[in-house]
């Protein structure tokens, strides 16, 4: 009888630490449903949607989306000039730091499309940047490139590819980003 309830006392401390551990290991503020709007002297300038939230307080002031997020961009006039979605983010405020994940697709304004599986945003560079393979589509077919990496200012208005490749076809009505390197 007494080894039977040594066994059970030993279990009930190895659950015990474990829930301890979990505690210690994890703090996660989690919330559901995220709208986040970011304004400036009363103008909508970005809206963030996500199905959900992972805030860790006790690390680097990281923000985690795993189940995906959704960023659209306001022009003055409050119109959408830009949106990034991806499967995945996270956001590392301290460092000024935003990563995208997992199908990451730029849609602007005039119907030209940008994806890739990882895109940077640097807040204190003002820059978009990425270390892997990027589609760069021009609205309406009129143009395709790819490259390796890329560096661009945030309106993608000043493209900087690594081995940059690809087509276009001039209309009048399409103003072309510039492309470097």
């Amino acid at each position: 009888m007494g080894a039977s309830a040594f066994t059970a006392c030993e279990n009930d401390l190895r659950d015990v630490e474990k829930i301890a551990n979990i505690q210690q290991e994890e703090n996660v503020n989690t919330s559901k449903d995220v709208v986040v709007t970011y304004s400036d002297s009363a103008l909508v300038k970005a809206e963030l949607t996500s199905p959900e939230l992972r805030e860790y307080p006790d690390s680097i002031g990281m923000y985690e989306f795993r189940k995906g997020v959704l960023i659209r961009f306001f022009d003055e006039k409050g119109n959408e000039s830009q949106r990034i979605k991806s499967d995945y983010a996270t956001q590392r405020a301290n460092e000024g730091i935003t990563e995208f994940r997992k199908n990451v697709v730029v849609n602007m304004a005039n119907g030209s499309v940008i994806k890739t599986e990882e895109l940077f945003f640097d807040e204190k560079k003002n820059i978009y940047y990425n270390t892997v393979p990027i589609v760069f589509d021009l609205k309406d077919g009129r143009g395709s490139f790819q490259a390796t990496s890329f560096i661009s200012d945030t309106n993608f208005k000043k493209i900087d590819g690594q081995n940059m490749t690809g087509y276009y076809l001039p209309s009048g009505e399409q103003q072309l980003p510039s492309f470097g390197r």
